[in-house]
């Protein structure tokens, strides 16, 4: 195997803005004086979540949910032998990881709506208690994220965190991407403006 192209640039910025976003606005979510930032942050969480959810049928090969999301037996298969401490390694994202994604995605469309329902007081306490709930269960996948993150790149002896960064893994020529999808990007940044915007507004 040779280091190839794997994550598109959709991919990569998306990846980095959630990460971002979902700091920020867990960081703000107590303070009345940063309750604007906070608005903000969660836009660019649901905003790029819902880019994502779009990207990942039409995207390129790797950012495809069809390339990553895998059933039950092989998630269990996967994490079996991530406990042998001989994980397959996988060129995309691996069947457990493909979950993960699928999880903070939606965690990050629904807890973008329910925050933005609260914001414009479209609902009572419950409203702002299932927010929190769902905040705090995003939270949970993300810890579980970093720590396959953190193992996956141990015991293959890759920096998965660098590959987001550079977009390039190890794999087999063959499995490379053609492009890293440059003007998708743009497409991208000028979707989440606009519809950060619009939430906020």
């Amino acid at each position: 195997m040779q280091k190839i192209l794997v994550w598109d640039w959709p991919v990569r910025i998306g990846h980095w803005l959630m990460v971002g976003g979902f700091v920020i606005a867990w960081l703000t979510s107590e303070s009345e004086t940063f309750r604007l930032l906070h608005v903000w942050s969660g836009s660019a969480v649901i905003s790029v979540a819902a880019f994502r959810l779009i990207w990942g049928v039409v995207g390129t090969r790797h950012a495809r949910f069809s390339s990553f999301v895998r059933g039950p037996r092989a998630v269990l298969a996967y994490l079996g032998s991530l406990l042998r401490l001989q994980p397959r390694h996988h060129t995309g994202h691996n069947p457990a990881g493909g979950w993960a994604i699928v999880a903070l995605l939606a965690l990050g469309v629904l807890t973008g709506a329910s925050g933005w329902a609260t914001y414009n007081e479209l609902g009572g306490h419950w409203l702002e208690e299932l927010h929190e709930g769902l905040a705090a269960a995003m939270l949970a996948v993300v810890l579980v994220h970093l720590a396959g993150v953190f193992s996956g790149s141990l015991l293959h002896g890759e920096n998965l965190v660098r590959a987001m960064l550079t977009g390039r893994k190890a794999g087999e020529p063959g499995e490379a991407i053609s492009s890293a999808r440059p003007l998708a990007a743009v497409t991208l940044l000028a979707w989440l403006l606009t519809a950060s915007w619009w939430l906020t507004s």
